[in-house]
């Protein structure tokens, strides 16, 4: 366990050693900071981040730094991490310190130019942004805000909204998902199990197309309890 030490070299192996090491600790860290913490960048987050990053990559690249201080001092600050997500859900001011409230951006088609400064963005990069809303003119929009996370949430008015079945008072079908319960001949026996079914529904529906569950390359159940079958390419496809 030397690599874990400072030391004036570090042998090939050991350098390998640290390396999948710090991986797996870091695999272990963000599962514990929550899949929130990497799918936007909060201010918190962001700290965090920034500060691990240093922490860690150092003692993969420098021999005289030891490995199990830079662990220890992670440790501490996942502790704290925690401890401030804790505190923001129990404690409403530290909460708007940490997820401050949305920022209007544009109200009734009209720009909010003192909410652009608080924001700290520019006219620019809000017609960029509504330009991947595919907003082509401002007056349509009836709502624009400033997400703590980093981005704009944009609403238009109503009369420019797409017109939906309900609105036409039309009947539809129940909403239904497909997912895959054969992947490359395997079969999601959890999936399965969910949907309350065995092994003998589904190869009733396998018999269907004369094809093997080897010969499978995806098949698909909805909540409807339909299966759809895709063979692979040196079989015929359906």
């Amino acid at each position: 366990m030397d690599f874990f030490e400072s030391k004036e070299s570090l042998t090939n192996m050991e350098w390998i050693l640290r390396g999948i090491v710090g991986f797996v600790f870091l695999l272990l860290v963000a599962k514990l900071m929550g899949q929130r913490s990497i799918s936007q960048l909060r201010f918190l987050d962001f700290i965090i981040a920034l500060t691990l990053g240093n922490i860690i990559a150092h003692p993969l690249s420098d021999e005289e730094l030891g490995l199990k201080g830079s662990m220890i001092t992670t440790i501490v600050l996942i502790v704290l991490y925690v401890t401030a997500t804790w505190l923001s859900l129990k404690i409403p001011i530290f909460k708007r310190y940490l997820d401050p409230l949305p920022i209007t951006l544009i109200k009734n088609g009209l720009i909010q130019f003192d909410n652009l400064s608080k924001a700290r963005i520019s006219i620019d990069f809000l017609f960029s942004e509504l330009r991947k809303e595919k907003v082509e003119d401002i007056q349509k929009v009836s709502l624009a805000v400033w997400e703590p996370g980093g981005t704009i949430s944009v609403f238009m008015d109503t009369q420019y909204q797409p017109v939906t079945p309900a609105d036409m008072k039309l009947k539809t079908q129940p909403f239904s998902i497909s997912r895959p319960i054969i992947i490359d001949g395997k079969i999601d026996m959890s999936l399965l199990r969910e949907i309350g079914k065995d092994l003998e529904w589904l190869n009733t529906k396998l018999a269907r197309t004369n094809a093997d569950i080897s010969d499978v390359m995806v098949a698909t159940v909805n909540e409807n309890e339909n299966v759809r079958i895709y063979l692979k390419p040196t079989k015929p496809q359906l």
